[in-house]
């Protein structure tokens, strides 16, 4: 039980809406490049700036964040996939696939998001999903059940189409969701790494572009992007004392300066505030037929958020128990759960537990206490 109401914090505070709190300070304060951009916390959800978050626009490249999540989805890493002619006369930038050319899927997932590689993509799409339009349909109804309704692919690798296109905000939540599989993270964090090339005297050694991970402290990856009509492009995630953040750049002109201006706002300018603490005792409420009458009601994990300085008055609760509760009850037994609002949205839920057993009343102690109020 308790595993499911994590769950169900981890969906509610994943597919969040704008939280415009801090947001209109933020961009007061911050000058970024960037036409559109968004800066998420990934442990809570919570969007801390935002600038044109739900403008359309092209995404060039990063496109290719979707196109990894779901072929890890759907793939399997050690499947051979066969280049057809297709793939390996994809244009922009490659992996130099050749026709007839094998590779596995991991491979090619390596030469997607280090090298950026058109015909990789491409490989993917034919390989997971039997061609380029069946797979971006696929990779579009995925955003769309990430909670990323204003984003519609044309294409795995983001070559332009007037019809592929996102917004910031929906493709924070699409990294988002890519940050939790592991092996994407283990992907978008290499440094280096070296895949065959058959008939050639050398290897292909295939190095990460992202300039993040060399010039910001806990950076993690993600990836870049241009085309002339997207300008350039970034989806980019830090990790620092355990708070991840994930910074989308649409048409940003000064992309790098604006990923660690963004980035230094959200460690510096929002810290975790704990609202509640495992254990925490929070009130008392009836039971029915108990001889206690009353259990006191503890939180089953804590709940931290981040929040700027004086924001602690936004924050409300509500209890929900079962009404009425009977004993018997056992100690740590839940009895309900709390919700969290912030402005009024909900951004957390909250086992509750009984801090103690409770007994059921038998019927002679039940006797004594109604002799004893003179009944």
């Amino acid at each position: 039980m308790f595993k499911n109401i994590l769950l169900r914090v981890t969906i509610i505070t994943l597919s969040l809406f704008l939280l415009l709190s801090g947001v209109v300070a933020a961009q007061n304060s911050l000058s970024i490049s960037a036409e559109a951009a968004v800066l998420l916390d990934w442990n809570s959800g919570r969007i801390l700036y935002a600038r044109n978050a739900h403008l359309p626009r092209p995404m060039a490249s990063i496109t290719k964040v979707m196109t990894a999540a779901l072929a890890l989805e759907a793939g399997n890493l050690n499947d051979v996939v066969v280049a057809s002619p297709r793939a390996a006369a994809t244009g922009g930038s490659s992996i130099w696939l050749e026709e007839g050319e094998q590779k596995t899927l991991e491979e090619l997932l390596y030469g997607l998001m280090l090298r950026s590689g058109n015909d990789a993509a491409v490989a993917i799409a034919e390989h997971i999903g039997g061609n380029e339009s069946s797979f971006a349909e696929s990779m579009t109804r995925r955003a769309q059940e990430l909670g990323a309704r204003n984003t519609s692919f044309r294409n795995p690798h983001g070559l332009h189409h007037e019809e592929h296109f996102t917004t910031a905000y929906d493709y924070a939540h699409i990294a988002a969701h890519a940050m939790g599989i592991s092996r994407f993270k283990k992907i978008i964090a290499t440094e280096h790494t070296i895949i065959s090339w058959p008939g050639h005297p050398w290897d292909r050694h295939l190095y990460n572009q992202n300039k993040l991970l060399e010039i910001y402290a806990g950076a993690e990856g993600i990836k870049t992007g241009w085309t002339t009509p997207a300008g350039r492009c970034f989806v980019g995630a830090a990790t620092r004392d355990g708070r991840r953040l994930i910074v989308v750049l649409l048409n940003a002109p000064a992309m790098w300066e604006d990923a660690v201006a963004l980035l230094d706002y959200g460690y510096s300018g929002y810290s975790y505030k704990p609202l509640i603490y495992e254990g925490q005792s929070l009130k008392t409420v009836p039971v029915l037929n108990s001889v206690q009458n009353r259990v006191t009601v503890i939180a089953g994990h804590s709940f931290f958020f981040p929040m700027q300085e004086g924001e602690e008055d936004k924050v409300s609760y509500r209890f929900i128990t079962s009404d009425p509760l009977h004993a018997p009850l056992k100690a740590g037994e839940r009895i309900g759960e709390l919700e969290i609002n912030f402005e009024h949205e909900l951004v957390g839920l909250v086992e509750l537990l009984a801090a103690d057993d409770v007994k059921k009343i038998t019927f002679w102690q039940r006797l004594k206490r109604m002799i004893g109020r003179g009944v």
